[in-house]
């Protein structure tokens, strides 16, 4: 059976100075009719622009070169762009991550499923209009009548996501090339789009998933090719790769997966020791395939000092009829030196709750007191004054910092309210950078010249410079690839137990809060529904809700 995508020896380069800068090198991938195929590996691996390439679009400046680069039996090497814009759409669609950004904001979805059918004048308007009705059927999106004038502003993410999809599929396209296509969605969200590409898996459709989420890819992918700077470094069956990884890279992917079984211990290998891309480069790592548990440092719990006291917290958005009820009649605590997460889907309310705790927006009804000490009734004026003792780490660290700052500025004005300046400000921030495996090279960078998991850490050595009492955290790893989201939980944990600061952590991700967290706050449409001990709570949930939350959580079978 001819293939339908052929490549052998892929080789993409981007102009650097007076060099290319190689990010994908001797690649070779087969993908037949019916197969449902994975790249993984972390960002900068090489997966997504390899994928890029099986539609024309690597980016200007970019070399692509290969001894064999078929398409449906034919060298795409010759196509021209008009050739690959006939492709895009008809034999290839493509499924990005970010829903928000792919569709047009100023377009109404109707305009943008017509483009896609490209109709071409063939059809009359009724014609098209039938045929986006059951495309959005296709795809699961409900009451479809409705949704088709609407604007991908005034859709969910999972509707969004799944518009997305429809538009990828509109034309029958022999091969989906799904990019990273649940990241940062909720965990029933995403298991609704996880429905949908196995469903479309099982009707016969090709596949090709890029992720670095390998229970996701345990769930669609029949084969995974593992890649790391540019190169594949294993392939094979994802049972067999999964279960029994030859390459420690893949096996320090595996171990980097927060879960019930990994609480307690580090998730990352020392950051000093880095598994290079081939074993023969690296002969202390040849078939070292299980990594000694190493063990996090004990937290001291203080159950008598809480440190944050949540009681009967409301708030409403919009007003008169149109007003929203976002919290309703919240409250819970946290004890000194405890980690407590707050889980639940978008919408359910947990960072409303989380900025009021901030003290960034007034409660309609409620009370914070943080230390025993009242805080929500606190004028803006009286609560900059104890502004040090409350700290956030963002989800969007880049957005967060002035991109005109240098690294030293950025964490020495979060020690602006304790009133440490000069030489001794200087001691503080070298010394936070270094409990974050950032040393004195980094002093005068900018955001812009920092990596993904780099800007965390800078956003965690801000929070923590000047001492914090309490730290939220707002979806700090979800935009993290999973061995930088290791990494960046070790930190947490660690810095966390040495400092004694109580830790707020939102997030959707179940298996991060299981990992890092004491104690669990599960919310729906801006209820608590569920509250307790997270190990009790996750392995044996009361509510209904909480139990949906787990069963779509996606594994590694």
């Amino acid at each position: 059976m001819t293939a339908l995508i052929n490549i052998r020896n892929l080789t993409i380069g981007f102009p650097k100075g007076h060099e290319a800068n190689v990010v994908v090198r001797g690649l070779d991938l087969t993908i037949h009719r019916g197969e449902s195929v994975a790249l993984v590996g972390e960002s900068g691996s090489g997966k997504s622009v390899t994928a890029r390439s099986l539609v024309g679009l690597t980016g200007q400046g970019a070399s692509v070169t290969a001894d064999v680069f078929d398409i449906d039996g034919e060298n795409a090497l010759n196509f021209h762009e008009r050739k690959w814009r006939q492709l895009r759409g008809s034999k290839i669609g493509f499924v990005l991550q970010d829903a928000l950004v792919s569709l047009d904001p100023l377009r109404r979805i109707s305009q943008q499923v017509s483009d896609a059918l490209g109709n071409g004048g063939l059809f009359s308007r009724r014609d098209i209009h039938d045929e986006s009705l059951t495309l959005l059927n296709s795809v699961g999106i409900p009451n479809p009548v409705q949704r088709l004038p609407q604007y991908p502003h005034q859709l969910s993410g999972g509707l969004r996501q799944r518009a997305l999809i429809a538009t990828a599929i509109a034309r029958e396209p022999a091969l989906v090339i799904a990019d990273e296509p649940t990241t940062a969605l909720d965990a029933t969200v995403q298991k609704q789009i996880l429905d949908l590409l196995a469903e479309r898996k099982r009707a016969g459709n090709t596949l090709l998933l890029i992720s670095h989420d390998l229970a996701i890819v345990s769930r669609l992918a029949d084969r995974v090719l593992v890649m790391r700077n540019g190169e594949v470094v294993e392939e094979g069956p994802t049972a067999e790769i999964l279960s029994a990884p030859s390459h420690p890279y893949t096996r320090q992917l595996l171990d980097a997966i927060p879960s019930a079984t990994s609480r307690g211990y580090r998730l990352a290998p020392d950051l000093g020791s880095v598994v290079s891309s081939s074993p023969a480069e690296n002969p202390a790592v040849i078939g070292q395939v299980e990594r000694l548990k190493v063990l996090l440092p004990a937290k001291s719990i203080d159950p008598k000092r809480k440190m944050l006291r949540v009681e009967h917290l409301s708030k409403h958005y919009g007003s008169g009829a149109a007003a929203s009820l976002v919290v309703n009649d919240v409250s819970f605590d946290l004890s000194a030196g405890e980690a407590l997460g707050i889980v639940g889907e978008s919408g359910s309310g947990k960072t409303t709750v989380a900025r009021i705790v901030l003290g960034l927006v007034k409660p309609d009804a409620g009370k914070v007191s943080i230390d025993g000490q009242p805080w929500s009734e606190l004028s803006e004026g009286q609560r900059r004054a104890h502004r040090a003792g409350v700290q956030l780490i963002a989800q969007d660290a880049l957005s967060s910092f002035d991109p005109r700052y240098t690294v030293e500025r950025i964490v020495g004005e979060s020690l602006d309210s304790v009133a440490v300046f000069g030489a001794e400000r200087r001691r503080r921030v070298l010394e936070v950078l270094d409990s974050v495996r950032l040393g004195p090279a980094y002093l005068n960078r900018h955001p812009r010249d920092l990596s993904g998991g780099q800007r965390q850490r800078v956003a965690i050595a801000r929070a923590f410079a000047p001492r914090p009492k309490l730290l939220v955290a707002d979806e700090p790893v979800s935009a993290l690839d999973v061995s930088i989201q290791a990494q960046v939980l070790d930190l947490l944990a660690e810095l966390q137990a040495a400092s004694g600061t109580s830790l707020l952590f939102i997030s959707h991700d179940l298996g991060v809060v299981h990992h890092l967290t004491d104690r669990v706050v599960v919310m729906k449409e801006g209820r608590i529904v569920e509250t307790g001990n997270v190990d009790s709570v996750f392995s044996a949930p009361r509510h209904s809700y909480t139990q949906s939350l787990l069963e779509a959580i996606p594994s590694i079978a």
